[in-house]
């Protein structure tokens, strides 16, 4: 995979941060010790840290570049370099936060188990994951991968996230979990403009269909083809802003 680059995911860190803040003020509790898989490059980890100061905070990614970013722009902390779907923290937590992180990683029904397990008894889960069919961005992605002239470098692309409905987190939480609380919420972001819409998937979603390609030249023509092609799902506001509807899932599982 190619390198997660913090920059581009930081474009719109204000707005990607804010389910974090969402979820972290569900989480009734005052945790001595917390773990942020997927924490990037630090931004959903302050989050932590604003609300719960003293309490001791562990960051996990697997990306090298947003580690570094992390420890560059919060000197002491705690980051690790690792795999969120294997690591072995040694000591369990209260809180195990994960924000927009476990849609990278597969087989949900093995991993989510797994990571309850990391949870202390009377501590939490706490997850957010965009919600399948979140947004049209990912339809639009979708149709163009399919067509003729992207279909085979593009082959397996469309399946690199995975999600699940409530449904399927419900019933795999509710026998391991003292209570289960799921929700989602949608989120219209303001854009500057319909190519915005490109940049914001070009840090997360579209990397997938974005490696498999060979070459700037390819990858700018991909990117053209997805802005003609959800443009008209996306009307210019009065303003001249752009909307953009995102719908993510949230879950809280108590032990």
């Amino acid at each position: 995979m190619t390198p997660w680059n913090p920059g581009q995911y930081l474009k719109f860190g204000q707005e990607r941060t804010r389910a974090a803040v969402d979820l972290c003020a569900r989480i009734e509790a005052e945790p001595r010790r917390i773990l942020d898989l997927g924490c990037g490059p630090g931004n959903s980890t302050r989050v932590l840290r604003e609300r719960w100061p003293g309490a001791q905070l562990v960051g996990v990614d697997s990306s090298p570049e947003m580690i570094d970013q992390a420890r560059a722009g919060h000197p002491g902390g705690t980051w690790i370099l690792a795999d969120a779907a294997t690591w072995e923290p040694g000591v369990p937590a209260d809180v195990v936060f994960a924000n927009a992180s476990l849609q990278w990683l597969p087989d949900h029904g093995r991993l989510v188990p797994r990571l309850l397990r990391l949870v202390v008894p009377g501590g939490c889960l706490a997850v957010q994951i965009p919600a399948k069919g979140g947004t049209l961005l990912r339809s639009a992605l979708g149709s163009v991968a399919r067509r003729p002239h992207w279909r085979d470098a593009l082959a397996g692309a469309e399946g690199a996230l995975t999600l699940h409905e409530a449904e399927f987190y419900y019933d795999l939480l509710a026998p391991r979990s003292a209570r289960v609380d799921l929700w989602e919420t949608t989120y219209f972001h303001v854009l500057d403009s319909h190519q915005a819409l490109i940049d914001w998937f070009e840090g997360t979603g579209m990397r997938p269909y974005l490696e498999r390609l060979d070459g700037e030249a390819a990858r700018t023509a991909f990117k053209d083809e997805v802005l003609d092609a959800c443009r008209s799902d996306f009307p210019t506001a009065k303003d001249g802003k752009v909307l953009l509807p995102f719908r993510r899932l949230f879950f809280v599982a108590w032990t």
